[in-house]
């Protein structure tokens, strides 16, 4: 046996083992370039090894992108996009301020949790709605 045919053979082995033990779908397709130079090499003798190398790689990159292509499953929506997204879930609350809003800036307690908020002057005990959320600050408005 020679040493190309066994060499491209465990590589590609190789390759398998590790996407099994750390899966990602990227050694895979990288071992499928390797057992294809493996066959390569078994049924043509006289390869240079140059020549194994380059299709190696040329195999490698168009299996990767044949997965990418047409493998790779699409991501699919959501049925619940705001979860672990806990600023956005309150937009629409209305809830009253424990504290007067001055200069703009101000706290509101929601569900046991202090949130710094931005919006128009008011006194505390005013009753506002959250409109939007920026960064980790509650853009609110006077609720009616």
């Amino acid at each position: 046996m020679r040493w190309e045919v066994v060499a491209w053979g465990a590589l590609a082995l190789l390759l398998f083992a590790a996407e099994a033990l750390a899966p990602g779908a990227f050694m895979l397709w990288i071992g499928i370039g390797a057992a294809a130079v493996f066959v390569l090499v078994a049924v043509f003798a006289d390869i240079p090894l140059l020549w194994q190398v380059v299709a190696f790689v040329v195999l490698s990159v168009l299996s990767i992108q044949c997965y990418r292509r047409w493998g790779k499953p699409h991501a699919r929506a959501s049925d619940k996009p705001l979860l672990n997204r806990r600023a956005e879930q309150l937009v629409g609350r209305v809830v009253g301020l424990p504290q007067a809003i001055i200069d703009g800036q101000g706290r509101v307690s929601i569900d046991d949790a202090s949130w710094q908020v931005s919006g128009p002057d008011l006194p505390a005990g005013a009753r506002v709605r959250v409109v939007a959320v920026q960064g980790s600050v509650l853009l609110v408005e006077a609720a009616a």
